[in-house]
């Protein structure tokens, strides 16, 4: 299983994929450098003239709205590793006859697939460790960000679960379908998930009746229960900025990328999503095992 894993890393480092998720790293990194830049400069007299509440609040809702753009964003980057490397994994080696020549040797398919897994989401983790320290070091330089350790850490690992939980379903449909049919799957599967959840933010400032309303929520909350991926990044931004906490005393209404607690997922979605992964992974290994090659 090694092996396995150590093939897959050498694989995706040499893959067009990843040089051209590193360019996209680094022009939105650019992008969001200068952004966070003309953001912060709009605070008056920037962050060292913090000497009274007004200014503390003030602040901390111009770092909260950076690292939410920056978040928002780089949940796209990050999506997009995580599909785009692991979309063809069994469909497109199949078809270039990859698996004809590995399989026959005394290698079981459960570690084949299983190396191929921890692959994909060692590498998408390291990513995504990379990529949440850029973005959080790039807000810091130009507004205030949250500093506590363990709100850093759950906000860490709910921003990289979404790795293990978009490769476990692209590798359950890169053993149902084709490796272009997978990857349009995936894409409009991540973009209706996508889609739910931003209109679950703005339902409320749409003025709809009541029947309306929780007709919408009933459907964005199916779209949530099928792509659980944007609601795990909503709660991460909830963690990460103590929201529970804060709710009532700092404003958050911040357009777009307003953080609202109405929004944002209970403790039993996280639940939800991690059991999501883990049956779509056996159910990927178990459609493996028998799936002809």
């Amino acid at each position: 299983m090694r092996i396995i894993l150590g093939m897959t890393w050498k694989e995706l480092l040499r893959k067009k994929v990843m040089l051209m998720t590193l360019i996209m790293t680094a022009v939105f990194l650019l992008a969001f450098w200068f952004v966070a830049a003309t953001v912060g400069s709009s605070e008056s007299g920037g962050v060292s003239s913090i000497v009274n509440g007004g200014n503390l609040i003030d602040s901390f809702s111009i770092g909260a709205f950076i690292v939410s753009m920056g978040f928002f964003f780089g949940a796209f980057v990050i999506a997009f590793l995580a599909i785009f490397s692991s979309f063809s994994s069994i469909a497109g080696e199949a078809e270039q006859g990859v698996m004809q020549a590995l399989l026959p040797r005394p290698l079981p398919r459960w570690k084949w697939y299983l190396g191929r897994w921890l692959g994909y989401v060692t590498l998408g983790i390291l990513y995504a460790l990379i990529l949440f320290t850029a973005i959080l070091l790039i807000a810091d330089a130009h507004a205030s960000i949250p500093r506590d350790g363990a709100a850093l850490v759950k906000a860490f690992l709910l921003f990289a679960s979404v790795v293990p939980l978009l490769i476990s379903l692209s590798m359950l449909g890169s053993g149902l379908f084709s490796a272009v049919g997978n990857g349009v799957f995936m894409t409009m599967l991540y973009g209706a998930g996508w889609l739910g959840g931003m209109i679950d933010k703005l339902s409320g400032s749409l003025g709809l009746k009541e029947d309306a309303l929780n007709t919408l929520h009933n459907l964005t909350g199916i779209m949530s229960l099928l792509m659980p991926a944007d609601g795990l990044q909503r709660k991460m931004t909830a963690e990460l900025f103590s929201l529970e906490e804060m709710n009532g005393m700092v404003s958050m209404d911040l357009s777009f990328f307003s953080l609202d607690i109405s929004s944002v997922p209970s403790n039993s979605f996280i639940i939800y999503a991690v059991l999501y992964a883990v049956v779509v992974s056996a159910i990927g290994l178990l459609r493996f095992q028998r799936k002809d090659l």
